[in-house]
């Protein structure tokens, strides 16, 4: 009697316990500017990282490997490359029913000379396949992209060879065909971060081009942005500024979406602009900053959800919105560390 009462004792006991934390690898190797997105196959949620910089940050540690975690395991393994001939930067990525699709970004080539990228290409998670979309009418990199109704996709302006551009580029991913969408209502701008979330676009700051010959050619933007989906034309677009987010301006954010929060998380990025190494404009590395906030979609509000994120990065392309909370995959860490590290971190507001 007494031995199953003290077996009872530690069931309940164990029940009573919180559920232990999801210990997942690191990265098999450390990546910054990498495109992350999310697929389940066979109903487990697979993480992904495709693309860009290795430790060196030379042009030659740009790459175009693929890796895949499960979440169940915490295993990475890798998987096909991304196709073409060289790696890429400040690509995007969106998943639509399961299918994942990887848009733009550029390459750098021996000289440093960057070029924006067309092509779309489709991971089938569930077979390890990739096939080739139709390309965008225009190159982009260091876009926002967002999905709307688990069938469009939107790139939401960004760098285009040589100039920052308005346009709203909208992918119909049943047809395989693009069209032109509502253009930003505000100026064009790169770097910036944001998603979707139900019938609405978020995004915030960014980098644009100066107006004074007294200014650098390109400075932080503080604007941010919201844009209305109209329900009978995924074309149409309302768009509205909105307030400016908690602290200051910042550059290549990470951001995601959730439909289950009706919020929009951004973290990381830099208060100032940088190039793919890390480095600002007088040569000195850029620190990322530690803040992570949400836009609450109920309250047309901006929260706090921690203003000391642990060992926040820059230069994520990608905030992966799970169960588990906000998953980081990669990034440069302060000191131009790029790093391997898988960081999760919680959804709740601070208090």
């Amino acid at each position: 009697m007494k031995k199953t009462s003290a077996l009872m004792f530690l069931i309940l006991f164990s029940l009573a316990l919180p559920a232990a934390e999801h210990k997942w690898d690191r990265l098999p190797l450390s990546i910054s500017n990498n495109v992350v997105a999310a697929a389940k196959v066979d109903k487990r949620l697979f993480l992904y990282s495709f693309m860009g910089i290795g430790e060196k940050k030379t042009w030659d540690a740009i790459t175009n490997r693929a890796f895949a975690l499960n979440t169940e395991t915490g295993k990475w393994s890798e998987i096909r490359p991304v196709p073409g001939p060289a790696g890429r930067l400040a690509a995007s990525a969106a998943t639509v029913k399961g299918v994942i699709y990887l848009l733009g970004g550029y390459t750098v080539d021996s000289r440093g000379e960057e070029t924006s990228v067309h092509s779309v290409e489709v991971l089938l998670p569930s077979r390890g396949i990739w096939y080739r979309g139709t390309d965008m009418p225009v190159p982009l990199d260091n876009s926002v992209i967002g999905v709307y109704h688990d069938r469009y996709i939107y790139a939401i302006s960004g760098w285009s060879q040589t100039q920052a551009v308005k346009s709203v580029q909208l992918y119909d991913s049943e047809k395989n065909v693009w069209k032109q969408a509502t253009p930003l209502a505000g100026p064009p701008v790169f770097g910036h971060a944001g998603s979707i979330v139900g019938d609405t676009i978020i995004y915030a700051d960014g980098a644009l081009k100066s107006t004074s010959a007294d200014n650098p050619q390109y400075l932080l933007s503080g604007e941010c942005w919201r844009g209305k989906i109209d329900h009978h034309d995924p074309t149409k677009i309302q768009w509205t500024k909105i307030a400016t987010h908690p602290g200051k301006p910042r550059y290549r954010m990470a951001a995601g979406g959730s439909e289950h929060d009706q919020k929009i998380y951004f973290s990381g990025g830099a208060e100032e602009l940088h190039d793919y190494q890390g480095l600002g404009s007088d040569g000195h590395a850029a620190q990322p900053s530690p803040v992570t906030f949400a836009w609450n979609l109920r309250t047309s509000k901006w929260e706090v959800v921690n203003d000391k994120t642990p060992n926040p990065t820059l230069d994520n392309r990608g905030l992966l919105v799970t169960s588990d909370g906000l998953v980081r995959i990669g990034g440069m860490e302060a000191g131009q560390k790029v790093t391997a590290r898988v960081a999760v971190m919680p959804l709740k507001e601070k208090k």
